[in-house]
């Protein structure tokens, strides 16, 4: 999914960009509402997220623009501004979320997260569900299930379990899933994969010390048997 950043401070830019892309979402970033519309008609996102001070074209001016364009883009407001009438003004103008400066990682994950199942669910033709050792893996709501327990997953997860779940009794090897899951412009690197396989792992597997869905391949990948 791609995302449009729009932040005039540079540290707080490259900071949610990184967490975004960890993620697996597809960043782009701008420091100025004129080329945040500018990268937003060519880049076409599937959401946005609005500074409200920024140099040449606030964000209530950049929101307002792409509501006329695009009235169901989600769109969130991360702003230094806390009083109610900067939420309120927010709103009014078609944000669909709010968060204020300072914000933790939790909570933009978590926000950005809930936006992107509307985004789903919004799709003509979402992901079909599908299933590895008991695991309900439902793409529509970036979650999963096992019996009761509700897991949350991003994007990069969802491709990941995907591509094990479509070559079940196949090894992959990591070429192939830093392509599908990262794209063709990430630099490969074994110990970001691992650490993210490692991460995915706690939440999904039974036991993470003996993994049923996320096998290691020693030396090639990773491979999932039915």
């Amino acid at each position: 999914m791609k995302v449009l950043i729009a932040e005039d401070d540079r540290h707080t830019r490259e900071g949610l960009v990184e967490v975004l892309r960890s993620e697996g979402y597809d960043a782009v970033a701008t420091g100025d509402g004129v080329t945040a519309m500018k990268l937003f008609r060519e880049t076409l996102p599937d959401f946005v997220c609005l500074d409200i001070m920024m140099p040449a074209a606030s964000g209530y001016e950049v929101c307002k623009l792409i509501r006329q364009e695009s009235p169901n883009v989600p769109i969130i407001f991360i702003s230094a501004k806390a009083e109610e009438i900067d939420r309120l003004v927010g709103f009014e103008l078609g944000a669909d979320d709010f968060i204020i400066k300072p914000f933790s990682i939790r909570e933009v994950v978590a926000r950005v997260r809930a936006v992107s199942r509307r985004c789903y669910v919004q799709r003509e033709s979402p992901p079909e569900e599908f299933t590895l050792d008991g695991l309900q893996v439902i793409p529509a709501e970036l979650r999963a299930r096992r019996g009761n327990t509700v897991i949350e997953l991003s994007p990069r997860d969802i491709t990941l379990l995907r591509l094990l779940c479509e070559n079940a009794g196949k090894v992959l090897d990591r070429n192939t899933l830093f392509r599908e899951a990262w794209g063709e412009d990430y630099l490969p690197n074994s110990r970001t994969l691992d650490q993210h396989i490692s991460q995915l792992r706690k939440r999904i597997e039974i036991d993470p010390r003996k993994p049923r869905i996320v096998k290691t391949v020693h030396g090639v990948g990773y491979r999932y048997d039915q």
